[in-house]
């Protein structure tokens, strides 16, 4: 329907490279302070179109020429995600992985969560159109239409970014108010946040996910870290372990980093793996089709360019230089791993990769990448490796930070496949060639996977992984999993409790991951995630209900802008205070609280206002 129309072009690349490295950095920084990322490809592709347009006002872009420069750019976002999920723990152990090592890590999980998926595209994306919508990557190709048509515009994201930026800037650059207002009784403590990233985030997610992340926080920070205060030292909360003493004489934010992250970390663990097994019947049925569709592949090269990929032949030739590099490159499963180890680290990464690669994009078709349970195949995989090295005696350091990061590769080759997976979606609704687009993702990840490792690199140099300001939930809990394998010291009475307050959710029929992040997490940052859900309800209260075929609305876009502006601001503060080694100055002047709270909820208001536009 659109042939003969430019796609893979000097402009979409560039583009795509350019935006790739904004909303990379950004999700970086807010998958560390919340532990989930947003979609990117809806605000990527609505913005190549404005920037399309900016740059050349007598030549328009096509809608392939913008789908092209979407899928570069979304790439980053799929990377960021599988990187923070995991490499925390490794400095948490203070192994403090090199930039190589993330970008070695980060490339072959990226590379292999593109290739795996390339025999499996005309099953997933062609044979079962009508029973796979790819929600995001139906909304995407509708938003892309609509921009070509000329009716959309990119103005809410840039605004958003603008706004996004400038609060975070003001308020942590320059001081200028105090980022957080709270209340405390005792040991209880509640308080909010003022950080537009989180609100943005909450009004993406929408009020249910956002109540239930609350209701969580509210359990840890309300009821548990007062009960610990008072009882600890004398309850069975610390069985299997040796109680503490003196815990009644901590602060909340301290007993919550001490203990209350044992009790999310069995809480999230808990909801992984009942995704997984949840999840299970599709994940054999996906196993199965795209082990038939390997059976039954045919020649492609007369083939219209529409339905052509890469060449098989070439596909498992660079996975299999992939895993050789995984086996042997030091940066990657680390210099002191021996060759045993290397080998069942490269098989275990094969196997993995392979299985969940498979799994990620047949889920994701279903019920769209913010659903896609990442966590949950991190954490199997990570168990599975941890029991193979335990049977082995490879229980040191050199095993953790090898089980660590063979689990890193499958993370990012899970997350990568299901943000391909949407791309040639909404590919296949545009007529776009799937062979380019798969060029596309490669070059999206081999240029923003630099900006994406240093920008962990950077946030670790200047905040500590675990603490209020980067808790790095998922981080933290895949340490704990290897740890609690591999040395059987974690306190496994704290984790328990986390795994049976997790029950509750699930017994009830509510998500169970939203409920375990939310205990894992501090209660200041989660009620602005509750505010922009509530916001986002106000919106559609009495408005035509929204789904894949209508694409997103202004206040998607706006919120999109607010998590970007926030969270490239925050790389850039870490930036600052590596190359300057101190901590920014801030401008002198503190202005009354009740300043920032108003002007945070001006940005909500903005957020309201965008929203009713749509």
């Amino acid at each position: 329907m659109s042939g003969g129309l430019k796609e893979l072009t000097a402009r979409s690349v560039t583009t795509g490279i350019f935006l790739g490295i904004l909303f990379g950095a950004a999700n970086a920084y807010i998958g560390l302070k919340v532990g989930l990322t947003v979609s990117t490809s809806i605000p990527v592709a609505v913005m190549t179109v404005a920037i399309f347009s900016a740059l050349s006002k007598r030549e328009g872009s096509s809608v392939l020429e913008a789908n092209m420069s979407q899928t570069v750019g979304s790439a980053s976002s799929s990377l960021a995600s599988g990187l923070i999920f995991t490499t925390p723990a490794l400095f948490l152990w203070g192994q403090d992985p090199e930039l190589l090592q993330l970008i070695v890590l980060g490339g072959c999980g990226g590379l292999l969560g593109v290739l795996i998926m390339v025999p499996l595209r005309r099953a997933l994306i062609v044979e079962e159109a009508d029973n796979l919508p790819y929600p995001e990557g139906t909304a995407c190709a509708n938003v892309l239409r609509a921009a070509d048509a000329g009716g959309a515009s990119a103005r809410p994201v840039f605004v958003g970014l603008g706004l996004g930026a400038l609060f975070k800037f003001l308020s942590s650059f320059g001081k200028l108010w105090h980022g957080e207002a709270a209340v405390r009784i005792g040991k209880a403590e509640a308080g909010m946040e003022m950080s537009p990233a989180l609100l943005g985030v909450g009004y993406i997610l929408g009020p249910r996910i956002g109540l239930l992340m609350v209701l969580g926080a509210a359990v840890s920070w309300l009821i548990l870290i007062p009960a610990f205060a008072a009882f600890g030292e004398s309850s069975l909360l610390f069985l299997f372990s040796e109680a503490p003493t003196g815990i009644g004489e901590l602060s909340p934010s301290t007993i919550w980093n001490k203990y209350i992250r044992f009790v999310g970390a069995g809480g999230v663990a808990t909801a992984g793996v009942y995704t997984i097994i949840q999840s299970a019947p599709m994940m054999i049925r996906s196993l199965r089709a795209g082990l038939e569709h390997l059976r039954q592949r045919t020649d492609t090269s007369a083939q219209a360019s529409t339905d052509r990929d890469l060449d098989l032949r070439v596909v498992l030739a660079i996975v299999a230089i992939v895993l050789v590099v995984v086996a042997v490159a030091p940066q990657v499963l680390g210099k002191n791993a021996g060759v045993p180890l290397r080998i069942v680290g490269a098989v275990g990464v094969g196997i993995f990769a392979f299985l969940f690669v498979t799994v990620s994009s047949r889920i994701v078709g279903l019920v769209g990448v913010s659903s896609n349970p990442t966590s949950g195949m991190t954490i199997v995989t990570l168990l599975g490796t941890s029991l193979v090295f335990y049977a082995l005696g490879w229980t040191d350091m050199v095993g953790k930070t090898t089980a660590l990061t063979v689990g890193t590769v499958v993370c990012v080759a899970a997350s990568m496949a299901g943000d391909v997976s949407q791309d040639l979606k909404t590919g296949f609704l545009v007529g776009a060639t799937p062979r380019s687009q798969q060029i596309g993702e490669i070059v999206g990840i081999l240029t923003a996977i630099t900006f994406v490792s240093g920008a962990i690199i950077l946030l670790a140099g200047q905040y500590q992984f675990g603490s209020k300001e980067l808790p790095a939930p998922q981080g933290t809990l895949m340490q704990t999993i290897v740890e609690g394998v591999l040395e059987a010291r974690v306190p496994w009475g704290l984790f328990l409790l986390g795994a049976a307050l997790t029950l509750i959710p699930i017994v009830l029929k509510l998500p169970p991951l939203a409920v375990a992040v939310g205990l894992y997490l501090p209660l200041s940052t989660m009620t602005p995630i509750l505010a922009g859900g509530i916001i986002q309800m106000i919106v559609s209260r009495g408005a035509p209900k929204k789904d894949a075929e209508v694409g997103a609305d202004a206040g998607v876009l706006a919120a999109s802008g607010l998590v970007a502006g926030v969270g490239f601001v925050g790389v850039g503060l870490s930036a600052y205070g590596f190359f300057t080694g101190s901590k920014p100055p801030g401008f002198g002047v503190e202005l009354p609280a009740i300043v920032g709270l108003l002007l945070f909820a001006a940005l909500g208001f903005y957020l309201f206002r965008m929203g009713k536009r749509a």
